[in-house]
């Protein structure tokens, strides 16, 4: 079915002291999408950087979703860390509630929870981790949405615990044929308009090419764009433009109409 309304997100707030990962574009980037997830210290972001990325989402109409990560800033969370589901059960929760007494501060309220790299690859394929994680988002976060793949065990779980979720869609990713991304450290520059181009077609088809060539079914609320994909802030340009064109309303998950 053609998508009448979508989500844009983009991860803001990747920075450490004077350090920032990608092109540095948060403020340009933040009025162009809906849904902001916001590092939350373990894999970028430190607390003058999360208050100040919690005020330029307010500021400019974005939710805030946390983006909890394995403690791994040296690899920028993308290098998978062996731990226990309870112990990266409690990192998530420790970086959750650092960024909701962040958003307290400001007077805003959290949308969504987002896992971040190889975290967020880790739940989708792991049972015991997706499984405490929404066991416990249920005592403490009941409405949160989290925000993960459809083709993931974490959407499975969360849709068994009746956990709101947010399936997304990944622009600036290749997807395998089983509906999940291809795992990537250093993403290349892409071409804005074939990004878009493939937007539209995801949105408008509920089709997407995979790395071997094959179309795939595919279904969404969310478009992610990288604000670390070099060029982050064409891509996502080019794709708000491509939607708008078509008549597809950009919303926040917490504020769609339909």
């Amino acid at each position: 079915m053609r998508k009448q309304c979508v989500d844009l997100n983009s991860d803001m707030g990747e920075g450490f002291g004077p350090w920032l990962i990608g092109d540095g574009v948060d403020e340009e980037i933040m009025p162009l999408i809906s849904s902001a997830n916001i590092a939350t210290g373990f894999h970028a972001g430190d607390p003058n950087i999360m208050a100040r990325t919690v005020q330029i989402a307010k500021d400019t109409g974005a939710q805030i979703g946390a983006h909890p990560g394995f403690r791994d800033l040296v690899g920028f969370g993308r290098r998978h860390i062996t731990e226990t589901p309870q112990a990266l059960v409690h990192d998530i929760v420790y970086q959750l509630g650092a960024l909701r007494e962040f958003a307290r501060v400001s007077g805003v309220t959290l949308q969504h929870l987002k896992p971040h790299g190889a975290l967020y690859m880790h739940a989708a394929a792991s049972e015991p981790l997706s499984r405490l994680l929404v066991e416990t988002l249920r005592k403490s976060a009941p409405n949160l949405l989290l925000f993960c793949m459809q083709s993931s065990v974490t959407y499975k779980i969360a849709e068994e615990y009746g956990q709101p979720v947010v399936r997304e869609f990944y622009a600036d990713r290749e997807y395998d044929s089983s509906g999940s991304i291809v795992f990537t450290r250093r993403v290349q520059r892409l071409d804005p308009q074939r990004v878009a181009d493939r937007v539209i077609r995801a949105c408008v088809d509920g089709k997407v090419k995979t790395v071997d060539g094959a179309d795939i079914d595919i279904d969404f609320d969310s478009i992610c764009i990288h604000s670390d994909t070099p060029g982050a802030l064409s891509l996502i340009k080019a794709t708000r433009e491509a939607l708008l064109a078509n008549e597809i309303r950009i919303e926040a998950p917490a504020l769609f109409a339909d």
